[in-house]
């Protein structure tokens, strides 16, 4: 047997093919069996030569143990985005699909060394300090209104009508938008993410999050946005507005997707349905085997260096691949010991997810009130028929059409009036006209009802 007989085999559909490129994951084949994908991956060893989008290049890391180095190793691996190579030498068009994603902005997330901890410090502080109780009051509420408003009809995607628009709703809710601007931060994460008109939809999310910092400034609340400001470590305007913007946006597509891959497992599995009360390791399967995030962690080393046997140059984008790595071999005898959370869907390091207990709490609340409200909820269309959202960086269903017994809404007085306190803040002065259909002014009014 010759080495052609023993090569890897692209998956079917994939445009690497034959062809000796990059292997692509922004198509629809990628979206539809990215474990096979995977597969093929590892044959490269513990990185492999990707391409995110049309002309963007990237290494991605496979393997878990070489994961875990990469994302301890802040000295050699940096998260500043202005050490992009390919971006500085004008080979990524600055209106590629990507960049939004991957480009510099002044957050933690893109931060190292000193101010990295200064900022991280700020973030993880803050949001330390929201109450579960009150988290548990505000995703209760949500659901409930989303609840509302397809109840009567005996069928929902939970997709679109819940999943996607529960997170926004209570990390609205936890930094104290007013109805004004928890409008357009709605509107511009939304965009953001769904890629219509991304660059408004980013100026829109960034415009808004500056008049929030400006009111809080002069009228500070109980909320998260105004403990940043706070905070001892003295964070400037331009600093707010950009941790704000990442944790709105961090606590939306994610949660939204772990939201909807967990309810996903939850319908198509049937030990769940069966054995019933386990929400918790549901969520915990879905984290090791369709993590929302599934590639991500952008890193770029600051010399030539070495990982694993793979030689990088300095300035290459280096991804981090959680579910080729939660679900590879090296993986399967961890799990099967009972260590049921050492998969790498958090992330790991100095950058792991600061929101980790917020988003297990949210997600469990949400699903858990969604079942108590409709207890026959089931798949309305066969599995396989449901299709993901291509892109390099999420898992994400496109939608999840549901069916069950319609039942009468209750009304604000039946359900109780909402207790969370305080309340975000009513707009001051002549209200401007939303950007988006105001879903967040319609809650509020629904609250208050």
């Amino acid at each position: 047997m010759n080495a052609h007989d023993t090569a890897p085999v692209p998956p079917p559909g994939c445009p690497a093919h034959g062809s000796g490129a990059r292997v692509p994951l922004h198509g629809p084949e990628f979206a539809a069996h990215p474990q096979a994908y995977y597969e093929y991956l590892r044959h490269y060893g513990a990185a492999a030569p990707v391409e995110l989008a049309p002309g963007v290049e990237a290494t991605l890391v496979t393997d878990y143990a070489a994961a875990l180095q990469l994302l301890q190793d802040s000295g050699t691996f940096r998260k500043d985005a202005r050490r992009w190579r390919a971006f500085n030498e004008g080979r990524i068009s600055p209106d590629s699909p990507v960049v939004p994603l991957l480009a510099h902005r002044h957050n933690c997330m893109f931060a190292d060394g000193a101010d990295h901890l200064r900022l991280r410090q700020a973030v993880t502080d803050s949001m330390a300090r929201v109450d579960t109780r009150r988290l548990s009051r505000s995703t209760e509420q949500t659901s409930g209104y989303l609840i509302s408003q397809f109840a009567a009809r005996g069928s929902a995607d939970l997709l679109g009508d819940y999943a996607k628009q529960l997170p926004l709703f209570v990390f609205n809710e936890l930094f104290g938008c007013p109805a004004d601007i928890g409008d357009r931060v709605m509107f511009g994460i939304s965009g953001m993410f769904d890629g219509v008109n991304a660059e408004k939809a980013a100026a829109v999310l960034f415009e808004a999050v500056g008049e929030l910092v400006t009111l809080k400034r002069r009228k500070p609340g109980d909320d998260v946005a105004s403990w940043l400001m706070q905070h001892e470590a003295r964070l400037d305007d331009e600093e707010t507005v950009h941790q704000i913007a990442l944790l709105l946006s961090a606590g939306a597509e994610p949660l939204r997707n772990l939201l909807g891959n967990t309810l996903h497992r939850l319908l198509t599995h049937e030990r769940y349905a069966r054995e019933g009360g386990l929400i918790d390791e549901a969520l915990d399967d879905t984290l090791w085997e369709n993590a929302p995030m599934a590639n991500f962690a952008p890193h770029y080393p600051a010399v030539d260096t070495e990982l694993a046997g793979q030689r990088m140059q300095a300035g290459d984008l280096v991804l981090v691949s959680f579910a080729a790595a939660n679900t590879g071999p090296a993986l399967q005898a961890s799990r099967q010991a009972g260590s049921n959370r050492a998969h790498l869907a958090w992330s790991a390091g100095p950058h792991a997810c600061p929101s980790k207990e917020p988003a297990r709490h949210i997600t469990v609340t949400a699903i858990e009130h969604l079942l108590n409200e409709l207890p026959d909820v089931e798949l309305a269309v066969p599995e396989d028929s449901l299709t993901w959202r291509p892109g390099p960086f999420n898992r994400a269903l496109a939608n999840l059409p549901a069916r069950f017994t319609p039942v009468r809404a209750a009304r604000r007085g039946e359900a109780g009036r909402a207790t969370v306190a305080p309340g975000p803040e009513r707009p001051t002065g002549p209200a401007r006209p939303a950007e988006h259909k105001g879903m967040w002014s319609q809650f509020l009014n629904w609250l208050t009802r």
